[in-house]
């Protein structure tokens, strides 16, 4: 599985607005109305890991909901977390 630099993923970041590189990862934090509305979207999210078999890193707290993505056993950051970004992002 091919792990991207971080220039390499400076392309790809730029499709997804707020994300960040850092790390060997991408990371991006959200804030939503309130609590209920924040564990709701990450159900959501924790569908679409479990669809894809890759799982966040990830907190919670009140309205806000930190995600990190990279592929542990890549050693890095691969398509798959680029896949799964964009659809933590479609799930809003």
């Amino acid at each position: 599985m091919k792990t991207y630099t971080e220039s390499e993923a400076q392309s790809h970041i730029q499709k997804l607005p707020g994300w960040i590189y850092q790390n060997n990862g991408i990371e991006k934090s959200f804030v939503l109305k309130d609590f209920v509305a924040a564990f709701g979207f990450m159900t959501r999210c924790a569908l679409l890991a479990e669809k894809a078999n890759h799982h966040p890193e990830w907190s919670n707290v009140y309205n806000k909901v930190h995600i990190r993505l990279s592929t542990h056993d890549a050693g890095g950051l691969t398509d798959k977390d680029f896949a799964l970004a964009e659809k933590m992002e479609a799930a809003l």
